[in-house]
C-alpha cells in the first residue's frame, strides 16, 4: 500500500534534523515532557504505544519510568525512525518501532492499556485525525486510556498570535481546529468518553493541552 501523504517535523523534510533543538528553545521541554509521562504512569507488564514516536524522546522517559513496561512506538516518517531509533540504542533502551502506511496501525484489535501521543495531531487534517482516532480506539484495549499533548485552544490573545509561528509551519488547514479547541470533539466522535484536561501550558508558540479520554 502506498504510504499517505503526511507533514514531517516542522512542516518540511529537512528541518527534521533540527526538530529536538527547535523544541529546547522555545518549549520548557522538560516540563511539558515530564507532566507528560506523569499522565501515563507506566506500569510494569502494561503494552502501551506511542502514536507518532518522533526522535524517541518520550519513549526514552517512558523507559526510564518503568523499565518494564511493554513499549511500542508507530510513525509514518521513516527519517525519524532513523534518529529515534539511534537514540534507544545509545541509551540501551529497548522498544519496538513500527512504520505504517497512515492508514491501518498494524496492531490486532483491542491489544494495548494505553496509547499516548504527543505534538502529532495538529499536523492532521479533519478526515486523518479521525481516522487516526478510531484506528486508536480499535487498538485499545476495553477501559483503555488515550493521552494527548498537543496544541490546544489559546488561552489568550498573546497565545493566539505566537501560535502562527506553528501555523506557518505545519499548516494552517491543519492547525485551525487545535488552536480553536476543537480537538476533544474528535476524540468524542471516535467514541472515547469521561474528558480530562489536567493542565494547559503557555509556551513561546502557543498553549499546550493534555486530552484524557478512556475508551468505553
Amino acid at each position: 500500500m502506498k504510504k499517505k501523504e503526511f507533514i514531517p517535523a516542522l512542516g518540511y523534510d529537512f528541518l527534521t534534523a533540527y526538530y529536538d533543538l527547535v523544541v529546547k528553545l522555545t518549549m520548557p521541554e522538560k516540563k511539558f515532557r515530564s507532566i507528560l509521562v506523569k499522565e501515563i504512569n507506566p506500569m510494569p507488564n502494561e503494552k502501551i504505544l506511542e502514536f507518532g514516536f518522533g526522535t524517541g524522546q518520550n519513549l526514552l522517559l517512558v523507559k526510564k519510568l518503568c523499565k518494564n513496561v511493554d513499549l511500542k512506538g508507530v510513525d509514518i516518517d521513516s527519517k525519524v525512525k532513523q534518529i529515534a531509533q539511534f537514540k534507544l540504542e545509545k541509551n540501551a533502551v529497548e522498544a519496538q518501532l513500527d512504520l505504517y502506511d497512515g492508514e491501518a496501525l498494524p496492531y490486532k484489535d483491542a491489544c494495548f492499556d494505553k496509547v499516548y501521543s504527543c505534538l502529532v495531531f495538529h499536523q492532521l487534517t479533519q478526515e486523518n485525525k479521525l481516522k487516526c482516532l478510531n484506528e486508536i480506539f480499535r487498538v485499545l484495549k476495553p477501559n483503555g486510556t488515550l493521552i494527548i499533548t498537543d496544541w490546544g485552544k489559546a488561552a489568550n490573545s498573546i497565545m493566539r498570535i505566537t501560535f502562527a509561528l506553528v501555523q506557518i509551519l505545519d499548516g494552517f488547514k491543519t492547525t485551525n481546529d487545535n488552536v480553536k479547541g476543537n480537538m476533544p470533539l474528535f476524540i468524542k466522535e471516535a467514541g472515547f468518553d469521561n474528558l480530562a484536561i489536567p493542565i494547559s501550558l503557555n509556551t513561546l508558540i502557543g498553549t499546550l493541552s493534555y486530552f484524557i479520554f478512556h475508551k468505553k
